[in-house]
């Protein structure tokens, strides 16, 4: 992998050298001075003084470097980290083919059990394969086990739901996630795949290392940064002025990011692994996977969270549907114009095929009847890509469509015939050619392309992936508010929850509506203008084939009637089980209190007759990670969520509901997110997955798992084996010595770390001076605000910039903030039994093991520099005591775990990371400290003393900003 590091990385300077040869010396200056600092990385006196030479030279360098200078090096640094990525991809997937092949060989060449990467190189050896489907089975089925048939069934009913929503954060536009994200570790990847073939000619090699050399061309001649045209002239007397505008991505664009990913990997990635799956049971299991099984779906929040979002209305979640809708469309037309020309069998067919042949009248040859029935699929996919697009013109008029004529041409008549509206629909037809097929010999046609679009619907659907909406519960207080005050009979928001609760269930049993929905189309009822679009969300979603539709998620709920009031809300405007079209109310427990309280509010909802009558016995429940986290504290949330999760499951199993929780993660270990997805899945809290499993991926862990199609593969490949093996292992049950000394940490813990972010009141200014926390409010990176409320403080800002912002300048606080204090805490007999727990309980010891490598990642000179440049004076002795903090902690991690060093088990790997990686990171650490300096120094954009010459110059360093803030999410690969 290091050859292949340096080739990328040579052909790379080879392109800047050419383009800009002063960006390409600065750039290798930077990095020598970081590759420097990396070699020397260890206590000995002579290398530490050494290192802090080679990081001086680099500061040197960042003070004396120009804007367009640091935009130039910034974005160079950027493209070298995804190329490291993308060699680190194939590196990972020649393991897995390794593995895959020689189990044996593989052990001893090293692999990792990560799915997504801990943030730096794989390494390290693993002793068996075993998460995996492979390794999974063979575990299961062990030592002459006769469990086969209970394996394959709990494979047959357990279901893991992916949803992938944007990242606040994401810099990327689309054109960019296409090329320098999929193409880059895609394409990247496969050639150099092919260039470790031996029997390549000379000139296949040297083509091959054009093709690289052009993609990586490409990229660089590529416009990183999301922009609009405006009118303003350029200044003659800068040839570098900017001519547009930076604007922030609206949510129809990161919709169409999500979109990317689902079009150029997981369209492949899907059916291909599915059909490994289907291989693998065969061999283990003597058994063949039903062609319309899906154990892993997809959704999506790209559309539907409006949670502080103000950009995403209620037009824009119609037109994501609408959007989505069509893509599915086209793509499910491409499959069937591919198997229309394939499958031209003129014999030998089942009755069903023959019955659905003749209602099917079309003008094509008698004889073949696949075709009929195929060509009838693709007039009714073609109308139904001309009906979106219709709709797509009149909600947004400058939106056009002209692809689609030309590959339609030749369909005629498909205004005669109906759209496909639901995925039975297409699901219907394609069973019966695939059963025909199966039934008269030409199994080895239907196990083709027939059953891979069969997987495709039963997987995407035809809304490619449904969308959750989402909305925080104050906005459907005030709403009922509004309705109550409306009606005469008081104010909603000022009862009491027993006032609320008795009205909401008198309200949900009551046939009559409680307002005409055309007064609230026509605002007839006066109402504030967010309620109204509060309420019309419902509208909307009414109107929505339920297919497009997953989850209503209410961020913030504390209470049952928060989710009563959205019962309420769906039933006035028609939603309801009998017509299939009441979505699932999923309330998101996030803080400490809402964790705590969780379960009475659930046995109080589940007391509700008509409640428990509408949700057919099932119940979701999202647990809050991130936000819980920046609330307590990580041992104290960890804690929170693990006792939260035992206590619902046992209310859920009085009632018989069958409980489904929705962990939002985000992916990231920053997060609540573990790159050990195997292990993660397997200690989470016992009796609380049962074969049931929802998760967030979000922003550059998208890219992680989902980047490429053999990556995706593996990545599903462990989501399914993981799930599976967690209905089978016998788990650990904490002993009550365990809970109680998790009782005792969290509350030490989470005292130490709220007395710090709450409480001291240096706090919050040393956190917006030390991070980048206000640019990333300020930079339109997002669609929505960093914030839920403008004026607030840390308690408002999301938990994204929050987790993101420290590890920008490699702190990572929110991290491990706290934890020190609660480990640290006890007597000799308590920490005797952290470390028995750390020996014995696997989800303890994946807690410490996360703790270990984000606390190993940490760096004291570069946050110093931070708090040097840009810290006002009077507060810097809080970043020293933050880094001291740091360091008690560190330690209080490593005697928990009895390592020798904080890397713990992640040593191999965090070692490589600081020789690959770290040279580029801290070069972009050190310039954009720098870039934050001069900015900070600059006129406000209102200023009128900020003339054009200088606004210029500001563009050009807010533009290295950006650049700089996803190069070391790039580096970091778990920055929020």
């Amino acid at each position: 992998m290091i050859a292949d590091i340096e080739m990328l990385s040579n052909m790379l300077a080879e392109v800047v050298e050419r383009e800009d040869p002063n960006v390409h010396d600065l750039y290798e200056r930077f990095r020598r001075h970081g590759m420097d600092r990396a070699r020397l990385a260890s206590t000995d006196e002579d290398d530490v003084a050494a290192s802090r030479r080679s990081f001086e030279a680099m500061r040197t360098l960042a003070r004396d470097i120009s804007p367009r200078d640091a935009r130039g090096v910034m974005k160079t640094f950027g493209i070298a980290l995804n190329l490291v990525n993308a060699a680190e991809v194939h590196h990972r997937m020649r393991l897995v083919r390794t593995m895959n092949s020689a189990p044996d060989a593989a052990a001893a060449a090293g692999a990792s059990s990560s799915s997504g990467g801990g943030g730096g190189v794989v390494v390290g050896p693993l002793p068996m394969v075993e998460d995996s489907m492979c390794g999974t089975m063979e575990i299961l089925l062990g030592g002459g086990s006769n469990e086969g048939e209970k394996i394959f069934e709990r494979l047959m009913t357990q279901k893991c739901e992916i949803v992938l929503t944007a990242h606040p954060t994401e810099v990327n536009r689309k054109t960019l996630i296409r090329k320098c994200e999929l193409e880059c570790r895609f394409n990247i990847s496969e050639l150099l795949a092919y260039l470790e073939r031996t029997d390549l000619h000379p000139f296949e090699r040297a083509e091959a290392l054009n093709n690289l050399r052009g993609i990586i061309a490409a990229i660089w001649g590529s416009d990183e940064i999301r922009y609009v045209k405006t009118k303003r002239p350029r200044l003659s007397t800068l040839p570098t002025a900017l001519s547009r505008t930076r604007v922030k991505p609206t949510v129809q664009k990161e919709a169409a990011g999500g979109n990317a990913v689902i079009e150029s990997v997981l369209w492949d990635a899907v059916p291909s692994y599915l059909r490994k799956l289907d291989a693998q049971c065969r061999v283990s299991l003597g058994k063949k996977l039903p062609v319309e099984c899906a154990p892993v779906k997809f959704a999506s929040w790209i559309g539907g969270d409006r949670d502080g979002n103000p950009n995403c209305t209620p037009e824009v979640t119609l037109e994501v549907v609408t959007h989505q809708r069509l893509r599915a469309a086209k793509l499910f037309l491409n499959d069937l114009n591919v198997l229309y020309s394939d499958l031209a069998i003129s014999s030998r067919f089942s009755k069903e095929l023959e019955a659905l042949a003749r209602d099917v009248r079309e003008s094509y040859d008698e004889r073949e009847k696949y075709r009929r029935v195929i060509g009838h699929l693709r007039k009714r996919l073609v109308r139904t890509v001309k009906d979106c697009e219709a709709r797509l013109h009149h909600l947004n008029d400058h939106i056009h469509f002209t692809s689609s004529e030309n590959a339609f041409g030749a369909l005629e008549g498909w205004g005669d015939v109906e759209p496909i509206v639901k995925s039975e629909e297409l699901m219907g037809p394609l069973k019966v050619i695939y059963n025909s097929l199966v039934e008269t010999g030409f199994e080895l046609v239907a196990d083709g392309l027939v059953s891979d679009i069969i997987r495709r619907v039963a997987v995407f659907g035809m809304t490619l992936v449904p969308l959750d909406i989402r909305e925080e519960s104050t906005r459907h207080t005030l709403a009922l508010d509004a309705i109550t005050r409306y009606l005469g009979i008081g104010s909603y928001k000022e009862w009491d929850e027993a006032a609320r609760l008795n009205w909401l269930q008198s309200e949900l049993n009551n046939r009559r509506p409680l307002f005409r929905i055309r007064d609230v189309e026509a605002n007839t009822i006066e109402l504030d203008p967010d309620i109204r679009k509060t309420l019309m969300v419902y509208k909307v979603a009414s109107e929505l084939d339920p297919e497009s539709l997953g989850a209503y998620v209410i961020s913030q709920a504390n209470t049952a009637s928060d989710v009563l009031a959205v019962m309420l809300l769906q039933k006035q405007f028609g939603m309801t089980a009998a017509n299939g079209k009441l979505m699932r109310v999923v309330p998101l427990f996030e803080t400490l209190d809402d964790l705590t309280n969780s379960p009475k509010q659930l046995e109080t909802l589940f007391r509700v007759t008509s409640y428990i009558g509408s949700i057919n016995g099932k119940q979701e429940v999202m647990v809050g990670y991130s936000d819980s986290a920046k609330d307590a504290g990580r041992l104290a949330a960890c804690w929170a969520q693990y006792t939260a999760q035992e206590a619902m499951a046992k209310v859920a199993d009085k009632f018989g509901i069958q409980l489904t929780f929705f962990h939002g993660k985000g992916g990231t270990v920053g997060r609540g997110g573990n790159p050990a997805l195997y292990r993660a899945i397997l200690s989470h809290p016992p009796n609380t997955i049962n074969g049931r499993f929802r998760v967030t991926e979000q922003g550059e862990m998208i890219g992680q798992n989902f980047g490429s199609v053999e990556i995706a593969q593996r990545s599903l490949d462990i989501y399914t084996a993981a799930l599976l093996r967690e209905s089978f292992v016998k788990r650990v049950e904490p002993k009550q010595e365990w809970r109680d000394q998790m009782k005792r940490i969290s509350e030490v813990s989470c005292a130490a770390y709220r007395s710090t972010v709450r409480d001291d009141p240096r706090f919050v200014p040393y956190f917006r001076q030390a991070t980048p926390e206000l640019e990333l409010g300020r930079l339109n990176i997002g669609s929505r605000p960093a914030k839920r409320n403008p004026t607030g403080g840390v308690e408002s800002l999301r938990a994204i910039p929050w987790t993101f912002a420290w590890a920008q300048t490699r702190m990572h606080l929110s991290a491990w903030l706290g934890v020190g204090a609660g480990l640290n805490s006890g007597t000799e007999e308590d920490k005797r039994v952290l470390l028995e727990m750390y020996q014995e309980w696997p989800w303890f010891r994946e807690i410490i093991s996360l703790l270990s490598m984000l606390i190993s990642k940490t760096d004291f000179s570069i946050t110093k520099n931070y708090d040097e440049l840009l810290v006002d004076p009077q507060l810097t002795s809080l970043g020293d005591e933050m880094r001291e903090k740091l360091v008690e902690t560190r330690q209080a991690v490593i005697d928990v775990s009895g390592a020798k060093e904080i890397s713990g088990p992640h040593v191999q790997l965090m070692r490589a990371s600081s020789t690959i990686r770290n040279p580029y990171v801290d070069s972009i650490n050190v310039v954009q400290a720098e870039i934050l300096k001069v900015l900070r120094s600059m006129p406000d954009d209102d200023s009128p003393d900020l003339t054009p010459e200088l606004k210029n110059i500001k563009d050009i360093r807010t533009d290295a900003l950006l650049l700089s803030i996803k190069g070391i999410a790039q580096g970091m690969k778990n920055s929020g």
